[in-house]
């Protein structure tokens, strides 16, 4: 079995922060969204997996390598532009060949991976099996329909009136028969070779189409917001620990980490929290569910709930909940969770970054 990973989106719901980084390399708990992924199909033991890329080619190719540290070969696929999930798969047919593929989203977040749903698919080897999770609001996915024995009935693109709050979340396994269904099927008003279309053409052509219900953490981190609560939930499972340096007159509480070189100078850090490799902190009030990337210079801030990515500066930054901020650019969720300790953010506004946010 091969790997397809999709990392050719452009991010605009993440815009400022995405014009100046590929939204697969933004961090989640000091770890870039796209490198769990990759993580997620080394589990599978899966080798060989094709990486579709766009205009951040280079700056991702730079940041992942040839796969060798996730023990894999990658071979890097050029998307001109994103024009739909199908036409990826078409794009990647000379890598793929016949062989079965587990296909990605490059911004979706599987902490808990999904073993079980591959042992789904070899059991039975359908055309496609397809994973699916509830939400509230199925509108801004790909939706699937069951019939009243479970099986799959209908895919929908992201229906204005939803029948199912079943949603597919960015994970599938195919045979080759998908290549015949991707070149059968037309472009959507929307512009773009759809994959529920294309799985929609296998179930009408009569071929087997699994659905499997996942029961872990899924995040879509295709938003500010999105970040930041997987944020907070993969810190919840990280451990403590001081590898950098602390002075006497900092604490910190609960499960906090200093990676290598940082430095805790008169501040208190509230855990889980993280302080990435060569850090600063000083004379600064760091709440829960905050990482900060590595050779960062925070000085005289009260921040919570946050990321702060790599090489980021930020000096006399009164008390903020809920927030990204990167050295180019600052955005703010929609809301600050009451578990932060903090007040609301600013209507998930993306601005440049301002002068109280540089140092």
């Amino acid at each position: 079995m091969k790997a397809l990973v999709l990392a050719g989106g452009s991010g605009s719901r993440l815009r400022p922060l995405s014009n100046f980084m590929p939204k697969q390399l933004i961090p989640v708990a000091n770890k870039p969204v796209l490198e769990y992924v990759l993580e997620n199909i080394r589990e599978l033991g899966i080798t060989r997996i094709g990486l579709v890329v766009g205009g951040w080619a280079d700056t991702i190719r730079g940041a992942v390598g040839d796969g060798s540290r996730f023990g894999a070969e990658i071979t890097y696929l050029r998307q001109e532009r994103p024009a739909g999930l199908a036409h990826a798969v078409r794009l990647a047919r000379p890598f793929l060949g016949d062989d079965d593929f587990a296909m990605f989203l490059g911004d979706n977040l599987l902490p808990d991976g999904v073993a079980p749903v591959a042992a789904d698919f070899l059991r039975g080897r359908p055309a496609a099996q397809v994973v699916v999770h509830k939400v509230d609001d199925p509108r801004d996915f790909g939706v699937v329909e069951l019939d009243a024995a479970g099986g799959v009935r209908r895919l929908v693109e992201k229906p204005s009136r939803p029948r199912s709050d079943l949603a597919l979340v960015g994970t599938y396994f195919f045979t080759s028969a998908v290549h015949r269904a991707v070149d059968a099927i037309r472009p959507s008003p929307r512009g773009e070779l759809e994959i529920t279309d294309a799985i929609q053409w296998l179930l009408e052509d009569g071929a087997s189409v699994g659905c499997s219900e996942y029961g872990g953490y899924w995040k879509d981190t295709g938003r500010a917001d999105d970040l930041l609560e997987a944020n907070r939930r993969v810190l919840e499972g990280e451990s403590g620990g001081v590898a950098g340096s602390v002075d006497a007159a900092s604490a910190l509480l609960g499960r906090v980490r200093i990676a290598p070189g940082a430095r805790v100078v008169r501040s208190r850090i509230t855990g889980p929290a993280i302080i990435g490799p060569g850090a600063l902190v000083e004379d600064s009030l760091i709440g829960p569910h905050t990482a900060v990337g590595a050779g960062c210079r925070l000085r005289a801030v009260d921040l919570a709930d946050a990321i702060v990515l790599e090489g980021t500066a930020l000096a006399e930054l009164p008390r903020t909940r809920g927030a990204l901020y990167s050295p180019e650019a600052v955005l703010t969720a929609s809301r600050a969770p009451a578990a932060a300790g903090g007040t609301a953010g600013t209507g998930g506004s993306a601005t440049a970054a301002t002068k109280a946010a540089r140092a």
